[in-house]
């Protein structure tokens, strides 16, 4: 009976190490480039996400096209930083690009934003959504 225990432990620790590991927090991915097999290290700065560097370049790669220059799809404009804060401040910003349950699911008609873009946006948000 011990030794199941203690078999049960070290399979607990190991789950719990293995979780931790991989977990969205880690903002370093490995990825493997062409046929050669070399491994790219690509790390994601959540930490000094600042709007003009980070969430609006996001933005216009993602939402423009729908969102800004004259586009307001769904009533949505994205074109100004006071636009942009208005959603963050009011939760849409995040539940539209995490597509959370009671929002649409954006960018319409295309794959979900990266962990690594929605946690930069998400950082902004949490540090004031500040026009930096």
């Amino acid at each position: 009976m011990k030794r199941v225990l203690v078999t049960a432990g070290v399979a607990a620790c190991a789950l719990a190490w293995l979780v931790t590991g991989c977990a969205k927090t880690n903002e370093t991915e490995l990825k493997n480039e062409g046929n050669g097999g070399d491994t790219t290290i690509v790390t994601c700065d959540t930490v000094n996400s600042k709007y003009s560097t980070a969430v609006q370049p996001i933005l216009q790669a993602n939402c423009y096209s729908c969102h800004a220059n004259g586009n307001v799809n769904g009533g949505v404009t994205l074109g100004s930083y006071a636009n942009v804060k208005q959603q963050a401040t009011n939760g849409n910003l995040i539940g539209v690009i995490t597509h959370a349950s009671g929002y649409p699911a954006m960018p319409e008609g295309a794959p979900k934003l990266s962990d690594c873009d929605i946690n930069k946006i998400r950082s902004w948000i949490a540090n004031g959504a500040q026009d930096n």
